[in-house]
């Protein structure tokens, strides 16, 4: 069979992805879209596109019918529907090929035998494949689950059947945590899964997150391609991920390997798919779940095999044999990935906001794949991530060292993102040595913090910004030229964070002389283009600035990995004194971002203490707890559980207790 025009049913840079896959071997790429992603990447590189609905994933990339309708109207003989939304629904497979289209992946019975977590692990069993303890029984009522809790020991996990990505699991410790930690997990289970069946499992400490890839073809054929190790994870989801795994003998390799052929040769498994597995401190693996579908992480695969898998997997969909064999497969050197978040670095709060700047790094053995370019705009609908930081080396410390000068090169403005926390991983000496787990980002408390002060250098560039920019204007003769080149004195007053700098620039010829209170600094500008500054300080030293502006103004600049918004100073106002500046003399707990209020935990007039939980607000398909930041009353709650806030809403009111 050859495939003419393949729809993805996806967005974001697994789209793009594919549609450079399609490219390559000449098929056509066919796309569909929300209206929240008009102008989204995807949709500006796919041959045809199809609106399908509106932002909300629920009523759009998740109606598998609209995709159907889509792909019969725009020609296309298969879907690939690359990861998360429908990829792993057993309903949407089954629809393809009623329709008589073409689902690049695995079989629908595939997908129910290893989608729900207590299936997959009843086959796994039967396949010899290792099981932590645990109970998968029918019998869900909160007595049975405790008592099984209770024979199970602590500490245990309780764990969603359905969907992945650390929603509906909690860990417990105690018998005494496990009636909230069973409610939580349902409650999260059946939200985004529409399925609040749990199951129980024995917590192994300090394990590794290892993963095996496998294919496998509709002639009989499975092959492993070695593993990814995922244990960097926040909020059991994952945010760094390596191959080969520091922890893995070529014995052990083999035998994780040929687990999880047996794993998806019991499920009757066609495609691209990855089997987990948890590897304790001791060398001892269990099956932890089956992804049937193309992971997140698979570059790293690609990297390592030099194999091509979003290609081998329309090869497989279209009925070809694998074109090798298990001794075939060969692994050479090493690579690393890393997840660019908007997000908070240190409370992994998501962010949506428009990328006034997106530049990534260019060099030898660097890959980014991203969805999202300057001017897009990350929203509240969907997944936060910005794009996929890929690197190889000939061993792991090279991949490490290219992976560090990766991180510094990028530039990101205009969003919060998460890469002051990869960049402080990659130099953790732990990390270094290998020695990661599941727990790592808790267990090291790596500071990840954005900059607080502002290094004279980027205080130099953002005044020569400021000054040359706006007076970028060709002088009318040179004699007006050589008048401002004789020194001007100019006032300048720049506020980063809480810090003003009251600043006098002076610019002779070519020569910036910036005096500040801390101290001056003389510099001249190298180069200067639309969004680039590079400016050489003393000792002819260069250094380069990436710099944009957001809608408000802020000027926003990129240095060695970290990103600064400095601002304008302006008088203050009765505004801008309003609510803010009190200590905690009272004050509202406001929503981060629109989300709804699941669960309101405390009452008005109740007295509360410092870190007590007051509310869970679900936000960006993830559950937030809002913690008193200091001892109070609760004075007020406007909102009730289930209502849906704004952000920037305020969602409690606490008046802080009066110190003795």
């Amino acid at each position: 069979m050859t495939f003419k025009r393949i729809l993805i049913a996806n967005r974001g840079e697994i789209a793009v992805r594919i549609i450079r896959a399609c490219r390559e071997l000449g098929i056509s790429p066919a796309v569909v879209y929300s209206e929240a992603d008009a102008g989204a990447l995807h949709v500006r590189l796919a041959d045809v596109a199809m609106q399908i609905g509106p932002p909300a994933a629920a009523q759009s990339y998740l109606r598998g019918e609209k995709l159907i309708e889509a792909a019969q109207a725009l020609g296309a003989e298969a879907i690939h529907p690359g990861y998360g939304f429908l990829s792993e629904n057993a309903a949407f497979a089954r629809m393809c090929r009623e329709a008589g289209i073409v689902f690049i992946g695995p079989p629908a019975e595939a997908i129910e035998a290893m989608g729900g977590k207590i299936g997959a692990r009843r086959i796994a069993v039967a396949a010899g494949v290792p099981v932590a303890p645990g109970y998968d029984g029918a019998d869900q009522s909160e007595t049975t689950l405790a008592a099984e809790a209770e024979r199970i020991g602590f500490p245990l996990l309780v764990k969603a059947s359905a969907g992945g990505g650390g929603k509906g699991m909690r860990v417990v410790n105690s018998l005494a945590e496990f009636p909230a930690a069973l409610e939580g997990a349902r409650r999260e289970a059946g939200a985004a899964f529409g399925d609040a069946t749990v199951f129980l499992e024995r917590l192994i400490l300090r394990p590794r997150h290892v993963e095996i890839q496998i294919l496998a073809d509709s002639h009989g054929n499975v092959v492993h391609l070695g593993e990814r190790e995922c244990s960097i994870q926040r909020r059991h989801q994952k945010i760094l991920e390596e191959s080969p795994s520091p922890a893995l003998s070529p014995a052990l390799r083999s035998a994780m390997g040929d687990a999880a052929v047996r794993a998806a040769r019991a499920a009757g498994y066609v495609n691209a798919g990855t089997v987990e597995f948890v590897l304790d401190p001791d060398g001892n693996y269990y099956f932890l779940e089956m992804n049937t579908r193309l992971q997140v992480e698979h570059p790293v695969t690609e990297l390592v095999t030099g194999l091509d898998l979003v290609r081998l997997q329309i090869a497989v969909a279209a009925g070809e044999p694998l074109p090798f064999t298990q001794e075939q497969v060969t692994f050479r050197g090493h690579a690393i990935e890393v997840r660019l978040y908007a997000e908070d670095p240190v409370t992994f709060l998501p962010a949506i906001g428009k990328l006034a700047l997106l530049d990534p790094p260019l060099g030898p053995g660097v890959r980014v794949d991203s969805g999202l370019t300057s001017g897009d705009e990350v929203t509240v609908y969907y997944d936060p991530m910005i794009a996929k930081l890929i690197v190889s080396g000939a061993d792991r410390h090279a991949a490490i060292d290219r992976l560090r000068c990766a991180l510094d090169d990028y530039a990101v403005l205009g969003l919060t993102t998460n890469l002051p926390l990869l960049r402080a991983i990659v130099t953790n000496p732990t990390f270094i040595a290998g020695a990661t787990h599941t727990g790592f980002l808790a267990e090291q408390q790596i500071h990840a913090a954005p900059p607080k002060t502002l290094p004279h250098q980027v205080l130099a560039a953002a005044a020569v910004w400021e000054l040359q920019v706006q007076t970028q204007v060709a002088p009318r003769s040179p004699f007006e030229n050589r008048w401002r080149a004789d020194g001007i004195e100019t006032p300048l007053t720049l506020t980063f964070g809480h810090e003003e700098h009251t600043l006098r620039v002076k610019r002779a010829r070519a020569t910036w002389h910036i005096y500040a209170a801390e101290g001056a600094v003389t510099t001249q500008v190298a180069s200067l283009r639309t969004d680039e500054l590079i400016l050489s300080f003393e000792n002819a030293e260069r250094e380069r600035f990436r710099v944009a502006r957001d809608a408000a103004g802020d000027l926003l600049i990129a240095w060695r990995g970290d990103a600064y918004r400095l601002t304008r100073s302006v008088p203050l106002s009765a505004d801008s004194v309003g609510r803010t500046g009190h200590g905690h003399d009272g004050g509202s707990l406001t929503a981060p971002m629109p989300g709804t209020l699941v669960k309101v935990l405390v009452s008005e007039g109740e007295t509360v203490v410092e870190g007590q939980p007051l509310l869970v607000l679900e936000a960006m398909k993830m559950e937030h707890t809002v913690v008193a930041p200091y001892a109070g009353i609760v004075r007020r709650i406007p909102f009730k559980a289930g209502s849906s806030v704004t952000g920037g809403a305020d969602l409690i009111e606490v008046e802080a207790q009066e110190e003795a």
